[in-house]
């Protein structure tokens, strides 16, 4: 399957009904990370809260970024404490991508951030004009988590022009791996 996808289109598929599927793994990137509230059972939640049950599930959580959230985003981490522990998170300023990998299996693939405006529920008059993909094409998605992988394990680290802007990989290059605990 490979379906465009835009607005809306992007926060109902990917957002509400892709990602609390999850079952071994979720990969987020986005450039910009705000609070985002989506519709859980009849309520609007902070997207942390789908993360939080998830890890509960022992999904393998992670999350890519190019620059820290704000205070409200903060706050909201904070009333989820299994996600201190649970949720892999790592920032790099070269990060422009957007992509969603559910369990290896789906990706979404595309414009919006992890922001209201981008992939929430905001309103028709106040949401940003996106688009990607959607796809259980196994190539496309082995492309899609090699990329992210590649920055994940910090592989591009090396010949990057924006070190001072960045310590995430400071110690992959001194032997330590990305994925020794979370960052937030």
């Amino acid at each position: 399957m490979l379906k465009f996808v835009t607005d809306r289109e992007i926060y109902d598929e990917v957002v509400c009904k892709a990602v609390p599927k999850a079952t071994r793994l979720l990969w987020l990137a986005t450039a910009d990370l705000k609070d985002l509230h989506v519709h859980k059972q009849g309520k609007m939640v902070p997207f942390l809260e789908i993360l939080s049950d998830l890890v509960r599930r022992n999904v393998e959580v992670r999350l890519l970024h190019a620059k820290e959230p704000g205070p409200v985003f903060r706050a909201d981490f904070d009333r989820y404490p299994n996600l201190s522990k649970g949720l892999e998170r790592m920032l790099c300023p070269r990060v422009h991508l957007k992509c969603v990998v559910v369990d290896g299996e789906y990706a979404y693939t595309g414009s919006a951030n992890l922001t209201g405006a981008g992939v929430g529920a905001k309103s028709v008059n106040r949401r940003n004009f996106e688009s990607g993909v959607v796809t259980t094409d196994p190539s496309m998605i082995g492309q899609i988590m090699e990329q992210f992988d590649a920055i994940w394990r910090g592989s591009r680290c090396p010949e990057c022009d924006r070190k001072e802007f960045c310590d995430e990989h400071a110690g992959i290059l001194s032997g330590r791996r990305a994925n020794e605990g979370p960052r937030h």
